[in-house]
């Protein structure tokens, strides 16, 4: 046993030591400059979403990234409340319940800004109730053409007669 413990105990560290090495090549690209302020943090899906940060500076633009949440690129623009960058994109109506991160790079100086959207069913205004048909083939009860709708109702009711009067023959023992 305790000749296997020393070559295992050097392989660890030789591997922690490679790590310790390789993680500042991992942070070499864009430095993160902070937060990103996502409005509403909680949102549902096919809802407009505004960002804001400050990490770009007076005057300062970035590009927005919220493919996460399949939102696609925007743009954050400069406005003259206190150096923020604003931009918007929307939820798309599909996507799926989960926390997605949401990020900006800023134009000069390639600081990155990051943020969370949590993508929800409900919404702090109530429950989002589903829209349109089920397409089920089936039809509703009272479809799209009432024509169609009186001539079930009238088989149905001929079908119904039929099979009492049938019924009331056998028990008087008349036959089929």
């Amino acid at each position: 046993m305790r000749r296997t413990a020393r070559p295992l105990t050097g392989t660890a560290l030789a591997v922690a030591a490679v790590g310790l090495l390789a993680a500042p090549a991992y942070g070499a690209g864009a430095t993160d400059a902070g937060g990103l302020e996502v409005y509403p943090s909680s949102a549902v899906p096919g809802e407009r979403i505004t960002v804001n940060t400050t990490a770009c500076g007076d005057g300062g633009t970035a590009a927005g990234d919220a493919g996460a949440v399949g939102g696609g690129s925007f743009t954050l623009a400069p406005t003259a409340h206190e150096g923020d960058a604003v931009g918007q994109f929307r939820v798309p109506p599909g996507a799926q319940p989960g926390t997605y991160e949401i990020t900006a790079v800023c134009a000069e100086g390639g600081r990155r800004a990051r943020g969370d959207l949590v993508l929800t069913l409900t919404s702090a205004r109530g429950q989002v109730h589903p829209r349109g048909s089920v397409k089920t083939g089936v039809g509703g009860a009272l479809g799209p053409d009432p024509v169609q709708t009186a001539a079930g109702v009238a088989a149905l009711a001929v079908a119904a007669a039929g099979g009492t009067w049938l019924l009331h023959r056998r028990a008087r023992g008349d036959g089929i």
